[in-house]
């Protein structure tokens, strides 16, 4: 368990799984749970849930995405169209964006 760590990867980020059952999909950034350093991504590592009926909903088996581990996605680059490892870069007006690291794009706008 980390505190106070920056990600890489951010909420509508797409990203490819790199690791695990779901390895090679592709899916968007839902959430980033950064103190049990795990992300959910969109139609992925999806679960079987039985929930109890309640006022809010009628209860049955729900199918919902899980969190997985961070360290097993990997950002889709635009311009490479696969995964690629992320770095920082400082522009001369003095603000930090990410790059890729295969083509040295600029992933922030």
């Amino acid at each position: 368990m980390s505190t106070n760590v920056k990600y890489r990867i951010r909420r509508d980020d797409e990203v490819v799984i790199i690791a695990g059952r779901d390895k090679g999909a592709r899916g968007k950034v839902i959430r980033i749970l950064p103190d049990k350093d795990k992300v959910i991504v969109a139609k992925v590592n999806m679960v079987k849930r039985h929930t109890k009926a309640s006022q809010a909903n009628s209860g049955g088996i729900i199918e919902r995405e899980a969190a997985m581990a961070i360290s097993n996605v990997q950002y889709v680059c635009p311009k490479c169209d696969q995964g690629v490892r992320v770095g920082v870069k400082s522009l001369d007006d003095g603000r930090k964006v990410r790059t890729c690291r295969k083509c040295d794009e600029v992933l922030d706008q």
